[in-house]
């Protein structure tokens, strides 16, 4: 057989050179030898174990911290621990305790009895004192005192003449001054 006759099938019909099979032109091919595929080795090992190094050296870290601060804090100078003062928190003067006011609930008597239909719980008043008849001045026996109920007037006769009564919350000493003053003068209430 010819050149030609090969060459014909492979003959483009827009260029009159013959092409030739692929591999005719270039050097022969050698065999890639077998190979294990590459794998990187301990890659899931090593990201665990640099996480669990990054828990320890935090843990440490924390550790270190709390130890500072408790070094750090306030010390009684008698070797026993100071209750008064928290952990941590240095303090320049202790802070006195106070002493919790004990409030009471005193009913008091309001010469007008319209003033006290003004009232509902939990309002705040000062109560004044007018003097007896209106001829003394007048002082202001509680200030800002809440009010804690405020009862239904009495259906009769002389009630609305009496006045009306407000129950309120006050410490002792200013309920003692409340009655004695209900007794000898008349009691009146601004709202605040």
């Amino acid at each position: 057989m010819s050149r030609s006759a090969v060459a014909a099938p492979y003959s483009s019909p827009a260029s009159s050179l013959p092409l030739f099979p692929p591999g005719s032109e270039a050097p022969p091919t050698c065999e890639v030898p077998h190979f294990a595929p590459v794998r990187v080795r301990g890659g899931r090992v090593r990201l665990h174990r640099l996480v669990r190094h990054r828990r320890r050296l935090l843990a440490a870290g924390l550790a270190v911290t709390a130890a500072a601060l408790v070094a750090a804090g306030p010390h009684s100078s008698a070797g026993e621990p100071d209750t008064r003062r928290a952990r941590g928190h240095p303090v320049a003067e202790p802070v006195p305790e106070r002493q919790s006011t004990r409030f009471v609930a005193a009913p008091v008597r309001i010469a007008d009895a319209a003033t006290v239909r003004l009232l509902k719980p939990g309002d705040r008043i000062d109560v004044v004192s007018t003097g007896d008849g209106g001829t003394g001045g007048t002082s202001v026996l509680a200030r800002g005192v809440r009010v804690t109920e405020v009862p239904e007037p009495v259906a009769g006769a002389g009630a609305a003449a009496d006045g009306a009564l407000v129950v309120v919350s006050v410490p002792r000493e200013t309920a003692h001054r409340l009655v004695g003053a209900g007794t000898t003068a008349r009691l009146a209430v601004a709202l605040c």
